[in-house]
């Protein structure tokens, strides 16, 4: 097991990118942010919270997205899914997916096929706590990244919140 982020740089790097979020910020188009079930929203609110103490709160509209039923890559078994929370129309908006680990691209395709109910988005952007760089299967990339690291297979990444653990941090494990 090795710490690939501790709980004062997983902070930092919240901080970094709500602040990148807003650097492509325009009034001229509406920005939301989605998170994805069940992992992604953990960081989400977290980002939101960030992005709501520089700017006005009304302005960026928050929302949380299931994917369960659009993946291709679980065919078998009972799934109980997550809620959908999602008030608004997307349609022609920026919408940001948050996530807490990029790895295959598959939970991405899935939520781009969901995100399809709720309108035609203006743009999509990606925004990942950790970018596991190699063995992508989709030809999908972040647009913003926390932390990249080069990974094998054989080897897994656990992101720990303190809602759901003790404690917030990265770790990286053997198997």
């Amino acid at each position: 097991m090795k710490t690939i982020l501790s709980q004062q740089q997983i902070g930092l790097t919240i901080k970094r990118l709500a602040h990148q979020i807003l650097e492509n910020y325009s009034q001229d188009i509406e920005t939301v942010i989605i998170g994805i079930q069940p992992r992604g929203i953990f960081l989400s609110d977290k980002i939101v919270a960030e992005i709501n103490t520089i700017i006005k709160p009304t302005l960026v509209q928050y929302g949380k997205l299931d994917i369960t039923f659009y993946r291709d890559d679980v065919r078998t078994g009972l799934h109980v899914a997550n809620k959908t929370d999602i008030v608004f129309n997307i349609e022609n908006k920026r919408v940001v997916l948050i996530d807490d680990v990029l790895w295959t691209g598959r939970t991405i395709r899935a939520a781009l096929d969901a995100l399809l109910d709720f309108g035609r988005p203006a743009k999509v952007e990606l925004c990942v706590l950790i970018d596991r760089r190699f063995n992508r299967e989709l030809p999908i990339q972040p647009d913003y990244t926390g932390r990249a690291i080069d990974t094998l297979v054989s080897e897994k990444i656990k992101v720990n919140w303190k809602e759901n653990s003790e404690i917030d941090e990265v770790i990286l494990l053997q198997q």
